[in-house]
Protein backbone atom coordinates (compact mmCIF):
# COMPACT_ATOMS: atom_id res chain seq x y z
CA UNK A 1 0.00 0.00 0.00
CA UNK A 2 1.55 3.54 -1.07
CA UNK A 3 0.69 4.94 2.51
CA UNK A 4 2.83 2.58 4.07
CA UNK A 5 6.27 4.17 3.58
CA UNK A 6 4.60 6.60 6.42
CA UNK A 7 3.85 4.05 8.98
CA UNK A 8 5.86 4.21 12.26
CA UNK A 9 7.77 1.03 13.07
CA UNK A 10 6.08 2.09 16.90
CA UNK A 11 3.85 4.71 17.74
CA UNK A 12 3.43 5.86 21.45
CA UNK A 13 2.13 8.54 23.85
CA UNK A 14 5.32 10.11 24.86
CA UNK A 15 8.73 10.48 24.38
CA UNK A 16 9.21 10.34 28.24
CA UNK A 17 7.04 6.72 28.61
CA UNK A 18 9.58 4.81 26.69
CA UNK A 19 11.39 2.53 28.82
CA UNK A 20 15.19 2.85 27.46
CA UNK A 21 16.61 0.77 29.64
CA UNK A 22 15.16 -2.22 27.85
CA UNK A 23 16.04 -0.67 24.57
CA UNK A 24 20.08 -0.69 25.24
CA UNK A 25 19.72 -3.98 26.88
CA UNK A 26 18.13 -5.11 23.17
CA UNK A 27 21.70 -3.69 21.85
CA UNK A 28 20.02 -0.09 20.30
CA UNK A 29 22.96 2.45 20.79
CA UNK A 30 22.01 5.84 18.82
CA UNK A 31 19.36 7.61 19.64
CA UNK A 32 18.25 10.29 17.38
CA UNK A 33 15.22 13.06 18.49
CA UNK A 34 13.35 15.56 16.95
CA UNK A 35 13.02 18.33 19.74
CA UNK A 36 9.96 20.51 18.64
CA UNK A 37 6.62 18.24 20.62
CA UNK A 38 8.67 15.44 20.83
CA UNK A 39 10.94 16.61 23.48
CA UNK A 40 9.23 19.91 24.46
CA UNK A 41 6.52 22.28 23.16
CA UNK A 42 7.14 24.58 20.36
CA UNK A 43 10.25 26.77 21.31
CA UNK A 44 10.70 25.88 24.37
CA UNK A 45 14.55 25.15 26.67
CA UNK A 46 15.44 21.87 27.63
CA UNK A 47 13.17 21.66 30.99
CA UNK A 48 13.49 19.64 34.09
CA UNK A 49 12.10 16.23 32.16
CA UNK A 50 14.28 16.57 29.44
CA UNK A 51 17.25 17.66 30.87
CA UNK A 52 16.79 14.47 33.10
CA UNK A 53 15.91 12.07 30.30
CA UNK A 54 19.53 13.06 28.81
CA UNK A 55 21.26 12.41 31.65
CA UNK A 56 19.66 9.32 32.23
CA UNK A 57 20.44 8.22 28.78
CA UNK A 58 24.16 9.18 28.70
CA UNK A 59 24.77 7.04 31.41
CA UNK A 60 23.27 4.30 29.79
CA UNK A 61 25.73 4.25 27.64
CA UNK A 62 23.40 5.92 25.13
CA UNK A 63 25.03 8.47 22.07
CA UNK A 64 22.62 11.09 21.44
CA UNK A 65 21.79 13.47 18.75
CA UNK A 66 19.35 16.14 17.95
CA UNK A 67 17.83 16.32 14.44
CA UNK A 68 15.72 19.48 13.70
CA UNK A 69 14.52 21.19 10.78
CA UNK A 70 14.59 24.17 12.89
CA UNK A 71 17.85 26.81 12.53
CA UNK A 72 20.98 26.90 14.65
CA UNK A 73 19.96 29.48 17.46
CA UNK A 74 16.34 27.25 18.23
CA UNK A 75 19.11 23.83 18.10
CA UNK A 76 21.94 25.51 19.96
CA UNK A 77 18.88 26.87 22.88
CA UNK A 78 17.83 23.17 23.41
CA UNK A 79 21.24 21.60 23.34
CA UNK A 80 22.64 24.18 26.17
CA UNK A 81 21.52 22.11 28.89
CA UNK A 82 21.40 18.71 27.13
CA UNK A 83 25.20 19.10 25.66
CA UNK A 84 24.37 15.82 22.63
CA UNK A 85 25.60 16.19 19.27
CA UNK A 86 22.84 17.98 17.07
CA UNK A 87 22.48 19.06 13.27
CA UNK A 88 20.04 21.58 12.69
CA UNK A 89 18.54 22.61 9.33
CA UNK A 90 18.35 19.05 8.55
CA UNK A 91 15.89 19.09 5.25
CA UNK A 92 13.81 16.31 6.85
CA UNK A 93 12.65 13.76 5.11
CA UNK A 94 16.10 13.94 3.43
CA UNK A 95 18.20 10.84 4.13
CA UNK A 96 21.28 12.69 4.58
CA UNK A 97 21.18 13.96 8.04
CA UNK A 98 19.71 11.04 9.67
CA UNK A 99 23.22 8.98 8.43
CA UNK A 100 25.34 11.92 9.25
CA UNK A 101 23.83 11.90 12.99
CA UNK A 102 24.97 8.03 12.77
CA UNK A 103 28.02 9.24 12.28
CA UNK A 104 28.49 11.67 14.55
CA UNK A 105 27.00 8.91 17.48
CA UNK A 106 29.73 6.18 15.62
CA UNK A 107 26.73 3.92 15.38
CA UNK A 108 25.18 1.87 12.33
CA UNK A 109 21.12 2.53 11.13
CA UNK A 110 20.62 -0.93 12.47
CA UNK A 111 21.33 0.19 16.30
CA UNK A 112 20.20 3.76 16.04
CA UNK A 113 16.39 4.39 16.86
CA UNK A 114 14.92 8.02 15.60
CA UNK A 115 12.17 9.20 17.91
CA UNK A 116 9.77 12.35 16.95
CA UNK A 117 6.54 13.12 16.53
CA UNK A 118 5.89 13.98 12.49
CA UNK A 119 4.75 11.27 10.22
CA UNK A 120 6.43 13.15 6.94
CA UNK A 121 9.35 14.65 8.41
CA UNK A 122 10.57 12.64 10.95
CA UNK A 123 9.50 8.78 10.30
CA UNK A 124 9.59 8.89 7.21
CA UNK A 125 13.32 9.80 6.52
CA UNK A 126 14.21 7.62 9.21
CA UNK A 127 12.43 4.71 7.24
CA UNK A 128 14.47 5.93 4.45
CA UNK A 129 17.43 5.19 5.85
CA UNK A 130 16.44 1.33 7.59
CA UNK A 131 16.13 2.75 11.00
CA UNK A 132 13.94 1.92 13.32
CA UNK A 133 11.33 4.86 14.72
CA UNK A 134 9.07 5.88 17.13
CA UNK A 135 6.22 8.39 16.18
CA UNK A 136 5.25 9.92 19.61
CA UNK A 137 1.53 12.40 20.06
CA UNK A 138 2.91 15.53 20.24
CA UNK A 139 3.62 17.32 22.99
CA UNK A 140 1.21 20.57 22.75
CA UNK A 141 -1.62 21.23 20.14
CA UNK A 142 0.24 24.89 19.07
CA UNK A 143 1.94 24.64 15.90
CA UNK A 144 2.62 26.47 12.93
CA UNK A 145 0.11 26.34 10.26
CA UNK A 146 1.94 24.53 8.10
CA UNK A 147 2.16 21.78 10.45
CA UNK A 148 -1.33 21.54 11.93
CA UNK A 149 -2.26 21.40 7.56
CA UNK A 150 -0.10 17.89 7.73
CA UNK A 151 -1.40 17.04 10.64
CA UNK A 152 -5.02 16.68 9.07
CA UNK A 153 -3.19 13.81 6.50
CA UNK A 154 -1.21 12.47 9.15
CA UNK A 155 -4.84 11.23 10.75
CA UNK A 156 -5.29 9.81 7.52
CA UNK A 157 -2.34 7.91 7.22
CA UNK A 158 -2.59 6.66 10.82
CA UNK A 159 -6.20 5.37 10.80
CA UNK A 160 -4.87 2.88 8.10
CA UNK A 161 -2.23 2.25 9.91
CA UNK A 162 -4.21 1.22 13.27
CA UNK A 163 -6.60 -1.13 10.81
CA UNK A 164 -3.59 -2.51 9.45
CA UNK A 165 -2.27 -3.47 12.63
CA UNK A 166 -5.15 -4.47 13.96
CA UNK A 167 -5.63 -6.77 11.29
CA UNK A 168 -2.04 -8.09 11.77
CA UNK A 169 -2.38 -8.77 15.67
CA UNK A 170 -0.10 -6.17 15.83
CA UNK A 171 0.01 -3.90 18.66
CA UNK A 172 0.80 -0.20 17.83
CA UNK A 173 4.03 0.09 20.63
CA UNK A 174 5.23 -3.21 17.70
CA UNK A 175 7.60 -5.67 18.48
CA UNK A 176 10.08 -2.73 20.39
CA UNK A 177 10.38 -2.98 23.68
CA UNK A 178 9.33 0.32 24.25
CA UNK A 179 7.06 0.58 27.15
CA UNK A 180 8.19 0.30 30.86
CA UNK A 181 5.79 -2.07 33.17
CA UNK A 182 3.78 0.67 34.40
CA UNK A 183 3.33 2.95 31.06
CA UNK A 184 1.39 3.47 28.39
CA UNK A 185 0.02 1.02 25.99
Amino acid sequence: MLLEKFYPDAWVDSTYQIDFDRLYERGYRGLIFDIDNTLVPHGAPADDRAKALFAHLKKLGFSCCLLSNNKLQRVEMFNRDVQVSFIENAHKPSGKNYRRACSLMRTSPDETLFIGDQLFTDVYGARRCGMTNVLVKPIHPKEEIQIVLKRYLEKIVLYFYRKDRKRQGISCSGNIPLIGENGGK
